[in-house]
Parts: structure tokens; sequence; C-alpha cells
């Protein structure tokens, strides 16, 4: 089965992506983890999906699978580069175009500069909502957030969990670049108190309008860039008053320009999409 691909990336986080709209997509979890494999497949953080919208406000519906082969809810990221994908194609004329994801609606929008803005929706703080199951945890406040102790490699990391569609658990640090991301972000992703798993975020302060991010992303690893991640960063900053809207968030794949008013108001990620480069394979020769 030969299947049609296009590789693009969003600040380096990095994708392929899949037009099911023009062609059958009936993968198994493991093809798409043959698929995103860096030595044997294509290579990707995680696989995107255009399908015909199921429900009549939507003009796409988008599917996200991670390196893992699990689908996932959302990935912000992705969408930048899903608005470009069908714009570049064809497939709308639309500026800004309505998207149907595992948890509702959101809105892409291509800006003349091209970069792309995504509507996220506002963000879920209710634990249960997340889901996150704060018993027998330690809690503290700081100005309007709620923060929970985590006890990772020893220490206590003082985490706020935040759902921009899928979990995060987002964390202030002194020195991103030597904070130990890699040995307790896989601790933090697997944590008892996350059901279904979560992104856990590493967030410095720079200033007010600025920070540096690194995400280890669940079902992928860190990433050079994480999209729900940073709006869930830039969310937990503004609540804790370390933060005024809007934030630059510095990556080691790019920046990312994150506004969020506060409360019920959606949160507006602005970033780059570019198209790497288009490609076929044949699925029969991937080893699964």
């Amino acid at each position: 089965m030969k299947l049609q691909f296009t590789k693009m990336q969003g600040a380096g986080n990095d994708f392929v992506v899949l037009d099911g709209i023009h062609q059958k997509i009936d993968l198994s979890p493991a093809q798409w983890r043959a698929l995103a494999d860096r030595h044997f497949g294509v290579g990707a953080d995680q696989m995107l999906v255009v399908e015909p919208a199921t429900r009549d406000d939507a003009d796409f519906r988008y599917r996200i699978f991670n390196a893992d082969g699990g689908e996932v809810e959302h990935c912000g990221n992705g969408a930048r580069c899903f608005v470009r994908f069908v714009s570049d194609r064809g497939m709308t004329d639309k500026r800004s175009v309505r998207v149907q994801v595992m948890k509702g609606l959101i809105t892409l929008t291509l800006q003349d500069d091209g970069q792309v803005t995504v509507d996220m929706g506002a963000p879920e703080l209710e634990p249960a909502q997340v889901p996150f199951v704060p018993a027998g945890l330690p809690q503290r406040s700081e100005g309007e957030d709620t923060q929970y102790g985590l006890e990772v490699n020893g220490r206590t990391a003082w985490i706020t969990p935040v759902s921009m569609g899928n979990p995060h658990a987002v964390q202030v640090v002194d020195d991103v670049e030597h904070f130990p991301v890699l040995q307790d972000g896989p601790l933090i992703e697997h944590h008892a108190s996350f059901p279904q798993r979560v992104n856990a975020g590493f967030m410095e302060i720079v200033e007010r309008g600025t920070v540096r991010l690194r995400v280890f992303e669940r079902g992928a690893g860190e990433t050079l860039a994480c999209g729900t991640g940073a709006c869930a960063a830039v969310v937990a900053g503004i609540r804790r008053g370390l933060l005024d809207s809007p934030v630059k968030v510095h990556t080691h794949g790019g920046d990312l320009t994150i506004a969020w008013a506060g409360g019920a108001s959606p949160v507006l990620m602005t970033g780059p999409a570019t198209t790497v480069f288009e490609g076929s394979i044949d699925l029969d020769r991937l080893p699964v």
C-alpha cells in the first residue's frame, strides 16, 4: 500500500501530514510507530490526518497520532501545519478555518506574514477535567494558581495541572537548559496522579513577557517545541502572577507568541508552519 505524505514542521516540532480525504488512512498502532521511526520510516514527533468534518460547524476534522502509535487529543504546532497544508493544496480558500478535534473545535488563521494563529480555546483548570487526581498531594497557592507537589527523583516538583485539550503539568525552574528534563520528564509523564499520562513542561521565566520552555511530551519524549505546552505554561505563569500577556516563548525549535486575557478567554498561539518535503512510502515494507 503506497501512502502519500507531506513532512512539515512548526518551530522544529515535526510531523507527517496525511490527506485522509483523497486516500484511505487505516493504520495499526505498529504502522504508526514504524512511520514515525527516524531510522526505518519517515520520522516525526506526531502524524496528522486531515479528514472530512463530521459536524456542520467545522471545515475539517483533525486527528493526531503520537510516535508511540497512540491517538491523542490535541497538538498546537500540528494545528498550524494543518491549516498551511489544506491552504497550500487548495483544499480551502478560507484564511480562517474551523477544525474539529477530539474534544471540540479550534479556529486556525493564516496571517499575511506567513505565520499562523490558533485559537486554542479556554484552558481547563479543574483537576478532574485535566484529568488529574490531587488526593494525598501537598498543595500551595501562588497568585490565583494552586500548585501540587509531586515527588520526583527525591525532590518535590511543584506543578500546575492544565488541559489545553490535552493534559499538561507545568513547573517553573531556574535554569531550563541545565534542568534534568530527560530524567524527570518520564517520571512526571507516568505519575499515578495523571490517569491518562501527561505532558511535562519545564519553564524558565526570563522577564514578564518572555520565557524559555522545554516539554517532555506524552508518547513522544522531549520535542523541539510543543504548542499546547507553550499555551499551558503561559497560562500557569499568568495565574501565578509571574507573566503578562502576550508572552514570547523560546523553545529549542523556535519562538511562539502566546496571548491570554485570563479566565474563560481563549488562548491564542501564533507561530510558523513550514513544508519540508513530500513523498510516498510503501507501508508493506515498513518493519512492524
